[in-house]
């Protein structure tokens, strides 16, 4: 049985200017707790801000540069000055580049690994310092399936999510040892129907897209606050998630090959890149910061993989008790023959 965590009153979110960032913000608004709000893009920010505002909390937009340490802590001192105590820090912001690894630069991988895993590491670090004062507090890492299954084109953001995971590993165990009060949780996603493949660098012919099934982001802040208020682990989104990370463990080298045949032109659209489009990798995309991306059509709103995985319990019950109305049916009829 998992144990529920209190209702948070002060969420710390970042990447909260668009997509999952975005969503999970306006979910945990909607609970009724306080929300900060950081990324890049102050006008996408103040945007959200005000949406978050009508379900009657304070919300505090913070432009930052995830990957600028000194940034994330000063953040991080204003969010307890002016709204209080942290309850939950969700590390969330992203970037990526869509490239053979022939094709990358060592600056972009560089950039890649600084936002995408270092950014988790200092808003970690930030959150952690404050939240061990008080022995008590939630770290959110938003992961991926890619943190257990990497795919091609995608070398670097790949890699920072495997980081990631071990980072958060290694953190987990050290709170352990020091009987700590404040818990760690990874949610691992699926593909997710976000504006970063309109906004992201591309090398490829094709302009970027998600891997199929692509679930909308909202599946993922459930996923999220259901992470942020129950003492579980790790928590996977979606079936496409729970087959790529258990495949992996048996059939390593059969992905290889597969994801070598499908997972190249499965990334790209039959549009082709506009060389000439604006990119978010250095610096943000102003007036692109939605909540969902351009795949609306094919997106699914809800995952019954996530239900049954956050209702073990209901679950549970509910296959035992079918299972008992399908013996004493079974009985019935034998009794009758």
């Amino acid at each position: 049985m998992v144990r529920s965590l209190r209702q948070p009153k002060i969420v710390v979110v970042t990447g909260a200017s668009a997509g999952v960032g975005r969503a999970a913000a306006l979910a945990f608004a909607r609970l009724g707790a306080d929300v900060a709000l950081l990324a890049r893009d102050a006008e996408a920010l103040e945007h959200v801000a005000s949406i978050a505002r009508n379900h009657g909390v304070r919300a505090m937009p913070i432009a930052v540069d995830v990957s600028a340490a000194h940034e994330v802590e000063a953040a991080a001192n204003r969010i307890e000055a002016e709204l209080g105590p942290i309850d939950v820090w969700v590390n969330n912001a992203m970037v990526t580049v869509f490239s053979p690894v022939a094709r990358m630069k060592p600056e972009e991988f560089a950039r890649v690994t600084e936002v995408t895993y270092l950014g988790y590491v200092w808003g970690t670090m930030a959150a952690l310092e404050r939240m061990s004062r008080r022995n008590k507090g939630v770290i959110v890492q938003v992961g991926s399936a890619l943190a257990y299954r990497a795919i091609p084109l995608q070398s670097a953001y790949c890699g920072a999510k495997h980081a990631i995971r071990g980072f958060t590993d290694a953190l987990r165990c050290e709170l352990l040892h020091e009987k700590s009060g404040v818990h760690v949780t990874m949610v691992q996603m699926p593909s997710l129907n976000t504006p970063q493949f309109d906004w992201a660098q591309s090398k490829m012919p094709g302009a970027p897209r998600p891997v199929a099934p692509i679930y909308e982001p909202e599946v993922a802040a459930r996923a999220i606050v259901w992470a942020a208020t129950h003492r579980r682990r790790e928590l996977y989104v979606g079936l496409p998630s729970i087959k790529a990370i258990v495949a992996n463990k048996f059939i390593p080298g059969y992905l290889d090959r597969y994801l070598a045949k499908r997972s190249f032109a499965g990334q790209q659209r039959k549009s082709p890149t506009d060389p000439g489009h604006a990119v978010d990798l250095w610096k943000p995309v102003a007036g692109a910061h939605r909540l969902r991306g351009s795949f609306g059509a094919e997106a699914k709103s809800s995952s019954a993989a996530l239900w049954l995985d956050t209702h073990r319990g209901t679950a549970l019950g509910a296959a035992l008790a079918l299972g008992l109305v399908a013996l004493l049916t079974r009985r019935r009829l034998a009794s009758h023959a």
